[in-house]
């Protein structure tokens, strides 16, 4: 069953979809420009990992990135007790958050062309280990020879900067061609709209390969099930939508929930 979205569904957006997702979508965009770019080329998906640290016994939503923490507690010893050891509050490690991006690198030499980034949550998180390491990875590629093309489909959190203003939109793809550097093309891209079909730069004099993002992530949508895993009884997670953002999606699942 696809999505009652048009392009992105913001119910993705929910913790318990997302990392299933945002891993998906890397594979998917892989396996869509492979065919398109071999010999030459090939695309791989590069994995990251992020740590935080979550305090034990304070319950979070969603997947944690990681949990790790030791905290002592200043405890007086009585100088006679029958009671046992004082207990201290300590730490314990859960499963690392994987970042994932698709690199398309030369085959001759393996020389990285185009880096493809999807933001996870804990990129636009400021205070996260993982937004400055991203803020700095992103700025060494654009002083590189290296393209870029940053995906953004989370409303939330703080986008990573443009010099220029661009129209407000949920959702962001941003294209850093080398030789048009400072200058960007931005597609901002609203509820109603479908995603992009989006050009992916390679070495010159080589054209542009197409990557139908709305087709990917209408894939990625059917294979993961998400029709029965998602409750659109429920709003979409946060942050708040804008009001007519609101009437829009009311009227849409509405219109789905009869069609049905």
């Amino acid at each position: 069953m696809p999505s009652p979205f048009p392009g992105m569904d913001p119910y993705i957006e929910h913790p318990d979809i997302w990392q299933d997702f945002h891993h998906n979508l890397a594979t998917e965009i892989q396996g869509q420009l492979s065919p398109q770019i071999r010999p030459r080329y090939y695309a791989a998906v590069e994995v990251f990992v992020s740590y935080d640290d979550v305090e034990v016994g304070i319950a979070r939503q969603g997947r944690p990135d990681v949990g790790v923490v030791l905290r002592e507690t200043q405890t007086t010893y009585p100088v006679i007790s029958t009671a046992g050891p004082a207990p201290v509050e300590s730490r314990v490690a859960l499963d690392p958050l994987k970042l994932f991006t698709v690199e398309i690198r030369a085959a001759n030499d393996r020389q990285l062309i185009t880096s493809i980034e999807i933001l996870s949550p804990v990129n636009k998180q400021r205070g996260h280990k993982a937004f400055e390491s991203y803020h700095r990875k992103r700025q060494a590629v654009l002083n590189s020879d290296t393209h870029l093309i940053e995906i953004d489909l989370l409303r939330a959190g703080e986008r990573p900067p443009l010099l220029d203003p661009v129209p407000l939109a949920p959702y962001y793809i941003i294209l850093s061609r080398l030789e048009k550097r400072p200058t960007v093309q931005v597609w901002p891209i609203q509820l109603k709209d479908k995603l992009p079909v989006l050009p992916v730069p390679l070495l010159k004099p080589d054209p542009d390969v197409m990557l139908d993002l709305n087709a990917t992530v209408a894939a990625i949508y059917e294979r993961g099930a998400y029709a029965i895993r998602i409750d659109y009884h429920q709003p979409p997670p946060p942050p708040e939508l804008l009001p007519e953002e609101q009437t829009w999606i009311e009227s849409l699942l509405k219109r789905e929930k009869q069609n049905a």
